[in-house]
């Protein structure tokens, strides 16, 4: 009986000393290793790819903002703040219970099938609403204009980016609003326009968080 209890605490013993070993090494001393090296050679990632602005962190490179008003009296939404550049719907278009206004909580779009009647109306609402918010008194937006990101939001709901043919075609409204040339805002635009990642891989894309920023950099100089 007696040995039976010496081995039974030599055992505990053992697996008690494996357990603070593991713990230390993985949960310790690993992630300070890690976190050491994230830290020394990509900061910028490392610490959520943060964008500044006068200054101060006003947002991550790598995720969507809305660029809104205040809802008005009598609406349960906010509006857009049509002098900024807007973004890809958010999480799936429509309204959403748990993520309206990129609060990380939860990040996801409808699932829906491309025939569901829902998801068509909404695309159809979104298009109308695409047309109707980036034609000026001099410039009118065409239905066949508008593209495909400017309707759908991506898989995460997330995207911080947008093409270059739906920036371009925000320039007309964006310049009136900010009492800019178009040539100007174009300009802005063509200056962030990425090219794809290594030559090949994704599509061109314009960062709206960055754009924005050199945006307000403009008027600010204007």
């Amino acid at each position: 009986m007696n040995n039976s209890v010496t081995n039974t605490a030599r055992l505990l013993g053992a697996g008690l000393r494996a357990l603070l070993v593991l713990t230390l090494v993985t949960g310790v001393l690993y992630p300070l290793v890690v976190t050491g090296i994230a830290q020394g050679l990509f900061p910028g990632k490392a610490n959520g790819s943060e964008t500044k602005a006068d200054g101060k962190v006003v947002g991550s490179s790598l995720i969507g903002q809305a660029y809104n008003l205040p809802p008005g009296e009598g609406r349960e939404t906010p509006a857009p703040d049509l002098k900024w550049f807007q973004g890809r719907p958010q999480n799936g278009l429509g309204a959403n219970s748990v993520n309206t206004q990129y609060q990380l909580i939860l990040s996801g779009a409808t699932n829906r099938s491309g025939d569901n009647e829902e998801l068509v109306r909404w695309v159809k609402d979104a298009k109308a609403a695409v047309v109707k918010d980036n034609s000026t008194r001099t410039y009118k937006v065409k239905p066949s204009q508008v593209p495909p990101d400017a309707v759908t939001s991506s898989g995460s709901g997330l995207d911080p980016d947008i093409s270059p043919r739906y920036a371009d075609l925000q320039v007309h409204r964006v310049a009136e609003r900010n009492d800019l040339s178009t040539a100007q805002v174009r300009k802005l635009v063509e200056e962030h326009t990425e090219g794809r990642t290594l030559g090949f891989m994704g599509e061109p894309r314009v960062n709206v968080l960055k754009l924005n920023i050199a945006l307000k950099e403009l008027t600010a100089k204007s």
